[in-house]
């Protein structure tokens, strides 16, 4: 057995690693998740022998926690009033449009197994429960991608597609159970299964809004002499909305996920602190899930189900995905073709269907090591062909604008939620003050402020009257994002340097 010291070398070797792969990734358009997973295929069994990783039920765990803090910090993330007007879209989506996927695909596999690849041939419920760990998919990388292109969609996709891929995996992962179910007591009984699915679900939603707003009064109330403290607190929290709900026989994914979108969309003590270490925790847990993935699997493994991998892969990227979207958004008449297409596009499948591909490892279903090696092969394709052209694919539907990429270096501020405003940091140049060095001489309009000025170490409230000088750097408030675009026109500073 391996010293402590030994496994933490390596532990820190595979992190640098990856945050490094994750850099190279962005530059040249590679999603960074993929390259967490070849970093672990790296270091495992079939690479370089660094780490050996045979336990699925030890992978599952990681996964299982590492997915817990993503999805609270994801529903952290989601803006209510964001999400508020496309809900509808992103819930049919994220149960309708699985199921579909789960159904349309699964009935693919089976014939194709029978006819195409007949030393395979899965069962009828194999095929749907292979079909159903696949059947959810990533935002993370999705928007990874787009964040690392500065763009930003058009028509509430973001936030469609963000409620979408934050709350599907409850309905993937309730398929893969019930279909293990299914599989091993060989009882049929689909109206108890169709009950238990909805309970499930019911349970779920109403645990995580009732705990999520109970860790809100209990935050806001409690008296801790240690800030540091807050973040250890929202963890318990995520912990036990999590082992609660399945306790009282409720879906724990949905339960986290709503619980953290319940906390997020509130005032809470230290809210920005908590917010910042839990964006970190989040992608510390998809580094180490994916890390963990990619010692799981043994590339040696891969190349038998190649053939069957990639045909199914195609299958839900040309047929399953667009098919199961099309269906579930015909009630929303309003969204347009392209949308729709888009929208089928970013079927990302990413770390999620893995760790599901390790339940039917552990229950010991009949081809389930098969399964797994198929499931990793359709997220490498996925990412590799869907992952390398979202951008490409937004733009070429005219779904994409372009998005400030404004990093504020000097003024670390952040107003709360409920102060509609935007934020820019510009440097003040001798163009700006050609018509005269006072700040009242600069043409801003009537919604833009500016709040602060740092001038080399110091920083201080402007007035009217107050004297800038070249390289003064201003803290520029405005209503909107429009409103900033206006500002720095009216500066003289083009849009493309943010």
């Amino acid at each position: 057995m391996p010293s402590i010291e030994y496994t933490l070398l390596i532990s820190a070797l595979l992190l640098f690693m990856s945050v490094f792969a994750g850099k190279a990734g962005y530059k040249f358009g590679v999603p960074v998740l993929l390259l967490f997973l070849g970093v672990g295929m790296l270091a495992g069994n079939d690479g370089l022998n660094i780490v050996s990783l045979n336990n699925a039920s030890s992978a599952q765990a990681i996964g299982v926690i590492a997915l817990t803090c993503i999805l609270f910090s994801g529903g952290m993330d989601t803006k209510y009033g964001e999400i508020k007007p496309v809900m509808g879209q992103g819930v049919m989506l994220s149960t309708v449009g699985v199921l579909l996927t789960a159904v349309f695909t699964g009935v693919f596999i089976y014939y194709a197994t029978h006819f195409f690849f007949p030393a395979l041939e899965l069962t009828f419920l194999e095929s749907l429960l292979l079909a159903s760990v696949m059947s959810s998919t990533d935002s993370a990388s999705v928007f990874a991608l787009l964040r690392s292109n500065g763009l930003s969609l058009s028509h509430r996709l973001r936030p469609m597609l963000e409620l979408e891929s934050g709350s599907n995996d409850p309905m993937a992962y309730m398929l893969t159970i019930s279909l293990i179910q299914l599989i091993q007591t060989q009882a049929h009984d689909w109206a108890t299964i169709a009950t238990m699915f909805f309970l499930q679900l019911l349970i779920g939603a109403i645990a995580g809004y009732v705990l999520g707003r109970l860790t809100l009064r209990m935050i806001n109330r409690i008296n801790v002499n240690n800030d540091a403290l807050y973040p250890i607190i929202l963890i318990a929290a995520m912990l036990l909305i999590f082992s609660a709900t399945y306790f009282i026989k409720g879906n724990s994914y949905l339960a986290v996920y709503i619980g953290g979108m319940v906390i997020g969309n509130k005032r809470f003590v230290h809210k920005r602190t908590v917010r910042n270490f839990f964006d970190g925790m989040a992608w510390l847990c998809q580094i180490v899930m994916f890390l963990t993935l990619g010692l799981l699997v043994n590339p040696k493994e891969l190349p038998p189900v190649a053939g069957i991998s990639i045909v199914i892969g195609v299958f839900m990227i040309i047929l399953a995905r667009p098919a199961a979207v099309m269906l579930s958004l015909l009630p929303f008449r309003r969204m347009t073709f392209k949308d729709r297409i888009y929208i089928s596009w970013v079927g990302l499948r990413g770390a999620v269907p893995i760790v599901f591909a390790t339940y039917p490892l552990i229950a010991g279903i009949h081809h389930a090591e098969i399964m797994f090696n198929i499931v990793f092969f359709c997220t490498i394709i996925s990412l590799l062909v869907q992952g390398t052209t979202l951008s490409k694919v937004a733009k070429w539907l005219k779904l994409a604008k372009k998005a400030f990429q404004n990093k504020m270096v000097d003024f670390d501020v952040e107003f709360a939620e409920e102060i509609k405003s935007e934020t820019m940091e510009v440097t003040v140049t001798e163009d700006m003050l050609a018509e005269g060095h006072r700040l009242m001489d600069l043409r801003l309009p009537d919604k833009t402020l500016v709040v602060m000025i740092k001038r080399k170490d110091n920083y201080f409230i402007p007035k009217g009257n107050t004297e800038l000088k070249i390289g003064d750097k201003m803290l520029l408030l405005s209503n909107d994002e429009d409103g900033i675009r206006c500002t720095l026109k009216n500066l003289g500073i083009s849009t493309e340097d943010y």
